[in-house]
């Protein structure tokens, strides 16, 4: 009998790749299927190998995203996560540690500092490769270029006289080109008003960026028509002065100012409500230290004083009267009780402020430390 097994054969084989096929294609599918729907499953992202001795340690992508995750938070905390104590980074290593428990918190950290090293301000100054910060204090907040005046060039050596022509004429070009317009003028003019002033009555740089801002804002909303630069530029510091709590009178400002003391309260008292500053009330005791220093009292008689002008600021007895005043009373009076031999003629020296004033308010305050003190 013949038996053609050829054809079996091929048929079989056909069959059995086509077989082989279809099972490649669903198995296929069902891989796209389960990456599709495991996409956001955690358990299904590729690992990484780890030896570890004769030992294979398997990690996850998303547990090291997980540490990743978990430092970002250890390095935003307030409060060491042990003990909720402060943490404080240490100057010697890059290391952040709790105050209270000595916890290393994170350790390795970036030193986002400079290479260099500087052990005074000379050689921080030379090896700085960067410029000076932007600051208010200048109309252009320092971002201009200026052409120093030392007719030297880069070596140091001096330059010929035509070179020295030039470069006097580059200069006044410079200052031509940085105040083009005539607000950059004013400004140039005003915080220089106020840099002047400052240094006078010994203001910190603080309190000059603020007088620079709010100047800045009156040159804004138009408020300088009709009025001096330079009554503006005192109001404006005064108004600064208020703000951040630094005791400077009007009289003093008057003092220093190109203009009387009249225009500097009429100026001010318009600046404040046109651009709606809120200026907190004086207290007199601000202006305890500088009295105190200027007469060379004891520091009994300071502390004392502090603790009358405290009183009588909760009796309300400053309520309508001049802070200067209530301060040199209460200095006065603290002098009578701790036996200080403070005279009145020299604390009215010292904060401008005439005797009877004293005789008058430190009574007052004496009157309002023993209500306070009695039960």
């Amino acid at each position: 009998m013949y038996t053609n097994n050829a054809p079996v054969t091929n048929q079989t084989e056909t069959g059995t790749s086509s077989d082989t096929e279809e099972e490649e294609t669903a198995d296929t599918e069902e891989d796209n299927n389960d990456e599709r729907s495991n996409e956001g499953d955690v358990s299904t992202k590729p690992t990484m190998t780890r030896r570890t001795g004769d030992t294979e340690v398997a990690i996850t992508q998303v547990e090291d995203e997980f540490n990743s995750t978990s430092a970002k938070v250890v390095d935003e905390q307030i409060g060491c996560p042990e003990c909720g104590g402060d943490t404080v980074a240490s100057a010697d290593s890059p290391e952040t540690i709790c105050s209270a428990c000595g916890l290393v918190i994170t350790e390795d950290e970036i030193d986002r500092g400079p290479e260099w090293r500087g052990f005074n301000a000379k050689e921080r100054n030379q090896k700085s490769r960067v410029g000076a910060p932007t600051t208010a204090l200048m109309h252009d907040k320092g971002l201009s270029t200026n052409i120093g005046w030392q007719n030297k060039d880069a070596y140091g050596q001096s330059v010929s006289a035509e070179k020295r022509r030039k470069l006097k004429r580059l200069r006044t070009w410079n200052e031509r080109i940085r105040t083009q317009d005539s607000k950059d003028r004013n400004l140039k003019h005003a915080l220089g008003e106020i840099d002047r002033m400052s240094s006078a009555l010994d203001i910190h740089e603080t309190t000059r960026e603020t007088a620079s801002m709010i100047y800045r804002r009156a040159l804004d909303a138009d408020l300088l028509p009709g009025r001096s630069i330079e009554g503006v530029a005192t109001a404006v510091l005064y108004a600064a002065s208020r703000i951040d709590g630094v005791a400077r009178s009007i009289d003093e400002l008057a003092s220093v100012s190109r203009v009387p003391a009249l225009e500097i309260k009429r100026t001010y008292r318009y600046i404040i409500r046109e651009l709606d500053l809120q200026i907190p009330p004086t207290n007199p005791i601000e202006y305890i230290g500088r009295f105190a220093s200027a007469i060379e009292c004891n520091d009994e008689t300071e502390r004392r004083a502090r603790a009358l002008t405290q009183q009588a600021t909760e009796k309300g007895v400053h309520s309508g009267k001049h802070p200067v005043g209530i301060a040199a009373s209460a200095l006065y009076a603290a002098g009578q009780l701790c036996n200080d031999r403070l005279t009145q003629s020299e604390i009215s020296n010292a904060a401008d402020v005439s005797e009877v004033t004293i005789r008058n308010r430190y009574r007052e305050i004496l009157e309002a430390a023993e209500e306070v003190t009695s039960p």
